[in-house]
């Protein structure tokens, strides 16, 4: 990773602090923006019981005594069907080749299936880089299945990465706050020994607008069942301070499109009139605000960008 820039001074740390940057991957709903704002403490990846919610890699930061862990949450690795598809994939890719150590999620509560095996090989290319297995949702089976699954794990570790297996194999549980401080213990370990490289006190380094529109993305796939994942985009046009506001009575604007591929999926995200859309006005205007520290103003209209997933310049005029 490229954060030389944000390298701070190698005095006065502990000798054997380490600092460097880690990796959750998984098949899409495997739990790892959960247990990014687990370890971090504070809301920074969004999450959604959605398949492929996460599109940016959003960096989450761990202040230790001992250490400093760079969280990069990822979209989840799947075999591509679309160029928006592939895109994400490339993404994860490079991703995994610049990061230190690597956590793979893997449901306690789900099988292990073809997507895990695929996931499984791809983290085999990447020569002697740790992986560490995360069985995560532990809290949603029993201690028989948990074993079971562990048991399964490990054998999918030694099937791809011969006799030695993984690195480690942990269970946890983000929602019920279980083995969440091992886990940040184990990826420790593989940390490279150096100072701080992001101040005290950061929790990510993503730009606020791109945060502002995940939350506005979270809040509008709220509730919505298979119409709408994979089909909507959000994109800030512009956030500005309001003129004429009082120092104590400051507020934002911002207006924010919302695109999604067919005139069908827009009229479930605005609603019987527009109820809906105001809903998820109102749901991510808490979280932006609590974001930005101050009141904010959405102004969010929908528009329809037919196929866009498929279309190299619309992809990139929407961020991809």
């Amino acid at each position: 990773m490229s954060d030389n820039e944000k390298m701070m001074p190698t005095s006065g740390w502990p000798e054997n602090f380490r600092s460097g940057f880690t990796s959750f991957v998984g098949r899409p709903n495997a739990g790892k923006s959960t247990l990014t704002n687990a370890l971090v403490g504070q809301k920074v990846a969004i999450t959604s019981a959605k398949p492929q919610t996460t599109r940016h890699t959003i960096r989450g930061i761990v202040h230790r005594e001992d250490a400093q862990l760079i969280l990069v949450d990822t979209p989840g690795l799947h075999r591509p069907r679309t160029l928006l598809g592939q895109r994400l994939n490339d993404l994860v890719a490079q991703t995994l080749s610049e990061v230190d150590a690597i956590g793979f999620c893997l449901p306690a509560n789900e099988k292990i299936g073809p997507g895990d095996r695929f996931i499984a090989t791809q983290l085999a290319q990447l020569q002697r880089k740790p992986i560490i297995a995360l069985v995560t949702k532990a809290d949603l089976v029993d201690r028989e299945q948990l074993a079971a699954q562990l048991m399964s794990v490990a054998e999918l570790g030694v099937e791809q990465f011969g006799e030695d297996g993984f690195a480690a194999i942990i269970p946890v549980s983000a929602v019920k706050e279980f083995q969440v401080q091992e886990v940040a213990n184990v990826l420790v370990e593989h940390l490279p020994k150096g100072p701080p490289l992001y101040p005290d006190g950061e929790l990510t380094d993503e730009p606020e607008l791109k945060m502002v529109a995940e939350l506005i993305r979270e809040a509008a796939l709220e509730g919505v069942h298979d119409e709408l994942p994979h089909s909507l985009a959000v994109v800030v046009e512009e956030m500005i301070p309001r003129e004429g506001r009082s120092e104590d009575k400051q507020l934002i604007d911002i207006h924010v499109s919302l695109f999604v591929e067919r005139s069908s999926q827009k009229a479930i995200i605005i609603g019987k009139g527009g109820s809906r859309l105001r809903e998820v006005g109102s749901n991510a205007r808490q979280g932006i605000e609590k974001l930005l520290g101050t009141k904010v103003f959405l102004d969010l209209h929908v528009k329809v960008a037919k196929d866009w997933q498929r279309d190299p310049k619309q992809l990139g005029r929407l961020g991809f």
